[in-house]
């Protein structure tokens, strides 16, 4: 029997390995996507009436507390579903930056957290979020543990602020806690943030595009030390 030749039409062909990378079209990606949706109705919400309106802030609390649980709904979905995408690993964080950011710019503007520390975790968030893209080259960085402790207490601290306390029996000490709690998240804020920083400079000093130009320039520098001090001949 004749022997398939390279080339040739009857050759087989090894097929392709199947692609591994899970579809951006998939559940939890679209949970990540409803709660950046979310974000205007639970600003309009808090904002109506100028806030004066306990009823509107109840609402505003319960889609604030719909958004924050689709928060930890997505990531379990998607690692249990083996369905993490760069597209989530991005969006993910960037949903919640926003449903959190503007919550708290609706609450300074509410006269009910200061404008200083509304500044400093906008700060962070966009740095953070900025410098996510300006490494992207040599890698994603996925939400580590840290920045999803520092998201959950800030979700607390905010909700326990948007809830009307003049409604309550014990507005005071309500209020105390919800300041307590938005004090350890600054805290997290900071300490998180420069966390990342440290992770960003490892990554752009260890990730494969980084190692190769090193590479490349080691091979260069080499080569004009060798031109510089030909072997001598014998």
């Amino acid at each position: 029997m004749t022997q398939p030749v390279p080339g040739d039409s009857a050759s087989p062909v090894s097929p392709s390995p199947p692609s591994t990378e899970a579809s951006a079209w998939n559940l939890p990606n679209a949970l990540t996507v409803g709660r950046i949706v979310l974000v205007p109705v639970v600003g309009w919400l808090l904002l109506a009436d100028s806030g004066s309106n306990a009823a509107t802030r109840y609402l505003a609390l319960g889609a604030f507390i719909v958004a924050a649980i689709t928060d930890k709904i997505d990531g379990d979905l998607a690692r249990s579903r083996g369905q993490v995408t760069n597209f989530g690993k991005i969006a993910d964080p960037i949903a919640d930056k926003a449903l959190l950011g503007m919550t708290f710019v609706g609450l300074s503007m509410l006269g009910e957290v200061w404008w200083w520390v509304t500044a400093l975790v906008l700060s962070r968030e966009i740095g953070i979020t900025v410098m996510r893209f300006v490494v992207i080259r040599h890698g994603v960085m996925p939400a580590g543990r840290g920045g999803k402790l520092k998201t959950m207490v800030q979700a607390f601290a905010l909700g326990m602020l948007i809830l009307p306390a003049w409604s309550l029996p014990f507005a005071t000490e309500w209020r105390r806690a919800a300041y307590a709690v938005l004090v350890l998240a600054v805290g997290l804020t900071l300490g998180t943030g420069i966390d990342y920083l440290v992770q960003a400079h490892r990554l752009r000093r260890t990730s494969p595009r980084a190692l190769a130009k090193r590479a490349v320039r080691e091979a260069a520098r080499e080569a004009r030390r060798s031109a510089a001090d030909p072997a001598p001949r014998a």
